[in-house]
């Protein structure tokens, strides 16, 4: 349990409050509406779909992927010594061996360079989920215990009068969307950065040369 799980029941308490009180909208030009336009959901929604992302599932991941390197490993392994035998089968046989090779472990557009960026960016996304968790408990440790949260707790209230609360509930809600908005422009930037890295894998191989099966063919000891 992090900050941000311990903060996660006043914290939604608070937004579904504050909810409720934007139901009926923010006040006229508030920099509340630029955030909602672009978030395109309510603050209290958008906290309980972030509660759920966490950033062991992402590295454990990255972790499971890397432990297939070594199979990749030992397939190369078995294709890096040449056979004894020669001719034009044999020489053809070398030239896919060859080819085999480069697209099993030769560079980023490799096989195993494909599985290195994969949990690299496994990695980079568990960071990127740890690192928004703990600022997204931030600004609810700060909205939770602020002024507007005790205004939008009266507002609430039963027998409160119609509209109150209003400027405080929108205060709130821009100050947890923009750090929500944040946090979601670092996974966007992530996935820029890293999607040429994870891009399929594609045989770099030639078709080969054809094989003239009336060569001679001759298996060394």
């Amino acid at each position: 349990m992090d900050a941000l799980d311990r903060l996660a029941e006043p914290g939604l308490d608070l937004l579904r409050r504050v909810d409720q009180l934007l139901a009926a909208g923010a006040p006229e030009g508030h920099r509340l509406w630029p955030l909602l336009r672009r978030m395109q959901v309510l603050p209290g929604d958008a906290l309980r779909a972030f509660l759920d992302l966490h950033p062991a599932p992402l590295a454990n991941a990255g972790h499971a992927v890397r432990r297939l390197v070594p199979r990749y490993d030992d397939a190369c392994a078995a294709l890096t010594d040449p056979a004894l035998w020669s001719g034009p089968a044999a020489s053809a046989y070398d030239e896919a061996r060859a080819a085999l090779l480069r697209h099993l472990d030769e560079g980023p557009e490799s096989l195993v360079g494909r599985l290195e960026a994969t949990a690299g960016y496994a990695d980079a996304l568990a960071q990127w989920v740890d690192g928004s968790r703990l600022a997204v408990a931030r600004v609810l440790a700060e909205v939770v215990s602020s002024a507007e949260a005790v205004r939008v707790h009266a507002a609430t209230a039963p027998g409160a009068a119609p509209g109150a609360g209003i400027h405080a509930a929108a205060e709130v809600a821009a100050r947890v969307l923009a750090v929500l908005g944040v946090a979601y422009d670092g996974a966007e930037t992530l996935l820029r950065q890293w999607s040429s890295s994870l891009a399929e894998s594609t045989w770099r191989g030639s078709a080969g040369a054809a094989i003239h099966h009336d060569g001679t063919l001759r298996v060394g000891h």
